[in-house]
């Protein structure tokens, strides 16, 4: 009898990790934390190894970090104790960020950003219509247009005409230009929670993200704290907090400036942040106040959130804190914009930032 036989479902075994496979996940753990420091890291391994017994007696923690150095993930350039990281560990953290926070994401076709308008693009749709001049050779659907000559002119005296051809509509694709914006501001780290580190990781995985599947894309990082600039992809792992407030007036400049290069209609900008802004620039001094909403900071604030919205620039803030103030600014600020607002513990924070820039895939801003 023809069919389909069922039996019990068994998974093929897992390959067992290898010591150096299962140490290296905690130690690009740990140079995370520390910002990039290697030699904190592996003193932070060997403390928890004493407690928890990481190592064995055939692979010690002497093993593992000849291992590191012999597989490129870090050198020992003066021969003194100094380690660095190489580009291999920056490439596996960015790598890791992407699979911790979005998942195992397939690399998909030369990426760009869908929109739902169709005609001469770059991916096909299931949409048929009439062949009109201008419409390239590729678009042509010869199984339809050979059947339409067939209906239309018959079997034994075989010709084509243009009313025959159909074509397969496409989809235009977009490219998009993300700025993000991350908070170095001292509140980063109080009250005994990490949120740089968190931060840190969704920043990798986007760029890692947009680097592998939408290579079309630009994306920008710039961090703020009294002032703000731009960092490289490749300085993320080692970023830290610094004894700063938060000039988000500077850092929504800067975006601004960095946007204003880049030739994409479509920009947006992501800003990952715990708190108000608390300081502004006025020509070489600063202007702070920590204490509640100050006005003339909020207004600053407010008036470039406006100014973006007037150049088709939407402002998407990732709040990690929950505090009923904070809500009203991002509120306010976010009315302003016409953009969007989220507030999210550190846990959640990936997930938000990979759906909201899934979510604009689809749009034209």
């Amino acid at each position: 009898m023809i069919g389909y036989r069922f039996s019990k479902y068994a998974p093929p075994p897992q390959t067992a990790q290898s010591d150096f496979e299962r140490l290296l996940k905690v130690f690009m753990q740990l140079v995370l934390i520390t910002a990039g420091n290697v030699s904190e890291a592996l003193q932070w391994m060997t403390e928890v190894d004493k407690q928890y017994k990481l190592t064995n007696e055939r692979y010690g923690m002497g093993d593992f970090i000849e291992d590191l150095k012999k597989h490129g993930y870090i050198s020992d350039e003066k021969g003194n104790g100094e380690f660095k990281l190489k580009a291999r560990s920056e490439q596996n953290l960015r790598q890791s960020a992407l699979e911790e926070i979005f998942g195992k994401l397939k690399r998909g076709k030369g990426g760009d950003h869908k929109t739902p308008h169709p005609g001469q693009g770059d991916e096909a749709t299931t949409d048929r219509r009439d062949y009109e001049f201008g419409d390239s050779p590729e678009q042509i659907s010869m199984t339809d247009s050979l059947r339409n000559a067939q209906i239309n002119h018959g079997f034994d005296d075989f010709f084509m005409t243009e009313e025959d051809l159909e074509v397969v509509e496409n989809e235009f694709r977009t490219q998009t230009s993300t700025v993000l914006m991350i908070d170095i501001s001292h509140s980063m780290i109080l009250y005994g929670e990490d949120r740089i580190t968190p931060a840190k990781k969704v920043a990798m995985a986007l760029a890692e993200l947009i680097t592998k599947k939408y290579p079309k894309d630009t994306l920008d990082i710039l961090v703020f704290g009294d002032d703000a600039w731009q960092i490289e992809i490749k300085d993320l792992p080692y970023l830290q907090v610094g004894p700063y407030h938060t000039n988000t007036v500077a850092g929504l400049e800067l975006a601004m400036d960095l946007l204003r290069r880049r030739k994409n209609a479509n920009k947006q900008i992501f800003m990952i942040t715990d708190g108000k802004p608390t300081c502004i620039k006025q020509g070489i001094n600063y202007y702070k106040n920590s204490f509640g909403l100050d006005q003339r900071i909020l207004q600053k604030t407010l008036n470039l959130a406006t100014q973006l919205r007037k150049i088709k620039i939407p402002v998407t803030t990732f709040m990690i804190a929950s505090d009923p103030y904070l809500k009203a600014f991002v509120r306010q600020f976010t009315q302003a914009n016409h953009g969007n607002a989220y507030y999210s513990n550190v846990e959640g924070l990936g997930n938000l930032v990979f759906e909201d820039f899934k979510r604009n895939r689809r749009k034209s801003f």
